[in-house]
């Protein structure tokens, strides 16, 4: 067991979600009920017909007891039983049919409000994510609505078909007798002084045990996506020890919530059979004097049991319930209250801004400019400082640094994954502030350093580039990229499947999938992390072929790991503490003798980074 069994046992505690009101959530959460009102109706309405059988029940049971077996009543034993099954059937039914159209509702609610979440998670800004872990996120998009479902569907039917039992009993019973009915209501208060401890204090139980399920379920997707890694450093014993911490946590809060549902579950239940047991003893003493029927006693202890404590004790199951939905609601309420990026699609853009935006068929032409542009994260952290540059149409910009120098975030900031916090960024002379998420990531294609491919086919991972391109394109593009070849190796072709972030294939083939994806999109941009260091001599010229068709006639920023993919480079920038502090071609910046001259001299065998970790030392 590892001795640091709780290393990064929690999610960023600086996110925690905040309490929200119990009428904020009953509200918003009611919201989806809607479109699906006449399913909600139909609900209620089984519900009560199901109820309304239930209260003939004791009706009936005082029939038979007073009427048929008090009187001898033989030839009505049989009307009197078979009514009684009838009651009991018709309430079976509807009970039957309001399960079956309470599913179709829970289901549509769920699907609705899941779809909703996502859809939100699709438009929040990446440095969102940057600071949430994905494990924490699936727990929200798929426990948490479920747990708020459950308040909007189960809460609002039993809740309504509780209250109603209720009052449709009290009615009943007080024109049975007023004087046990009063004797019936005398735990009334401790009932109402328990629910409302449990409310006032049930929230920061809920959250711990919702907090502790996300804390776990990171992990698990984090170990799952390092599990080689954690193979490779034979760190099985340590994570064995970490996962027991946070299902240890998860333990210890869900007994929480246990313990307190422990006492105050049975306490309601014993209150109520206290009321019972009120009812026998003062209605028991009437019958014997001779003013009260038998057959009346049963009925009303039938009311108080089945149609009155009973509601009240799943009121407080409902409660329970409520609960639970509160510390679950917070959490997607968070996700749906997030600020979001700017306006995603020109006709979002056009609401907001009187400017129109552009048309759908605008094509840039690829020039590219940034002014003075700063960025700072949240933290306060500068990352970038007055970078200005100016690409012409179809020009090659090459960036190279050390680690951390800013490079990955300077090219981050052209299709809006971050908004600059300073300066201007241009396409062809406008802001990419006037155009529309949308439009401005059209104009652009990247390619990543560590290429990215979904648990899908080879067809559909090349696809997504542009998901109406014919065969004819798709073959293209694939040749393009030098991977036609391997591809049509493959058992099943362009119906293989690649597996989970592209794990069945090789660095290289992924790299290759990723640039015909990026062939087949056909933006006039490019932004290119490239990643040949990792890769044997053939692959590296095969993917280095391909880079050269795809950013033949485009503009192109390219975050360089050797020298020698650069020096055709139309501009070089060196890039330190996010600063440009030297630009020029190959030729311009070897004849200025510095940091980038320095750079050349070492750099032949080893990786950039490498190179200026090494002028470090000097």
């Amino acid at each position: 067991m590892s001795s640091h069994p709780r290393f990064g046992a929690h999610t960023d505690p600086t996110f925690k979600s905040q309490p929200r009101p119990t009428g904020e959530v009953v509200r918003r959460v009611a919201v989806y009920l809607k479109p699906y009102l006449w399913l909600a109706a139909a609900t209620v309405a089984c519900a009560i017909l199901s109820l309304g059988f239930g209260f003939l029940y004791p009706k009936l049971t005082r029939v038979l007891i007073d009427q048929v077996i008090g009187q001898q009543r033989g030839d009505l034993l049989a009307p009197a039983a078979g009514g009684l099954l009838l009651a009991f059937l018709m309430r079976e039914v509807f009970n039957s049919l309001r399960i079956r159209v309470n599913n179709h509702l829970e289901q549509n609610v769920i699907r609705d409000m899941r779809c909703q979440v996502y859809a939100r998670l699709q438009r929040l800004p990446v440095n969102w994510f940057d600071q949430r872990a994905s494990g924490d996120l699936m727990t929200r998009v798929i426990e948490d609505v479920n747990s708020v479902e459950r308040l909007l569907i189960d809460g609002t039917e039993q809740g309504s078909v509780a209250l109603l039992s209720i009052i449709g009993a009290l009615v009943l019973m007080f024109g049975y007798s007023p004087t046990l009915t009063w004797v019936a209501l005398i735990p009334a208060p401790l009932l109402a002084a328990g629910a409302l401890w449990y409310t006032l204090t049930a929230h920061h139980r809920y959250r711990r045990q919702r907090e502790a399920s996300s804390a776990m379920n990171a992990l698990l997707m984090d170990n799952l996506q390092g599990i080689r890694q954690i193979k490779a450093f034979g760190r099985q014993d340590h994570e064995d020890g970490r996962f027991a911490a946070r299902a240890d946590d998860l333990r210890e809060g869900t007994l929480v919530v246990m313990r307190a549902w422990a006492w105050y579950g049975p306490a309601m239940q014993f209150v109520g059979a206290l009321g019972i047991g009120l009812v026998l003893w003062v209605g028991g003493a009437q019958v014997m004097r001779g003013r009260m029927e038998v057959g009346q006693l049963v009925a009303f202890m039938l009311y108080a049991g089945m149609f009155f404590y009973e509601p009240i004790g799943r009121l407080h199951g409902l409660n329970q319930m409520l609960q639970a939905a509160r510390a679950a609601a917070a959490r997607v309420f968070d996700i749906l209250d997030a600020t979001g990026e700017r306006a995603t699609s020109d006709e979002a853009l056009q609401t907001s801004k009187p400017a129109a935006p552009i048309a759908p068929s605008w094509r840039a032409r690829g020039e590219v400019s940034y002014e003075n542009v700063g960025f700072s994260y949240g933290s306060g952290k500068t990352a970038l400082k007055n970078i200005s540059l100016h690409a012409a149409p179809g020009e090659m910009i090459a960036l190279v640094g050390p680690t951390g120098a800013g490079k990955s975030t300077l090219v981050s900031l052209l299709p809006a994954f971050y908004e600059a916090t300073a300066g201007r960024i241009a396409i062809d002379g406008r802001d990419i502030r006037e155009l529309s998420l949308d439009g401005l990531r059209a104009q652009i294609a990247v390619v990543s350093q560590e290429a990215f491919l979904f648990n899908g086919t080879l067809r559909e991972n090349i696809l997504y580039g542009r998901l109406d391109a014919t065969d004819l394109e798709l073959h293209g593009a694939a040749r393009a990229a030098n991977c036609h070849d391997f591809i049509v190796k493959l058992p099943d072709g362009y119906e293989s499947r690649v597996g989970e972030r592209g794990v069945k294939l090789s660095v290289g083939e992924k790299q290759r999938v990723s640039i015909a994806r990026a062939l087949l999109k056909d933006a006039p941009i490019l932004v290119l992390d490239e990643a040949t260091a990792s890769v044997d001599t053939h692959t590296e010229r095969l993917i280095q072929e391909a880079l050269e068709r795809l950013m033949a006639g485009r503009t192109s920023f390219v975050i360089a790991h050797r020298l020698s993919t650069i020096v055709r480079a139309d501009q070089i920038l060196v890039v330190r503490g996010g600063e440009i502090v030297e630009r020029g071609t190959h030729g311009e910046l070897l004849a200025r003798g510095g940091v980038y001259a320095r750079l050349a001299r070492i750099q032949s065998t080893t990786t950039i980074e490498e190179g200026f970790e090494r002028l470090a030392e000097v």
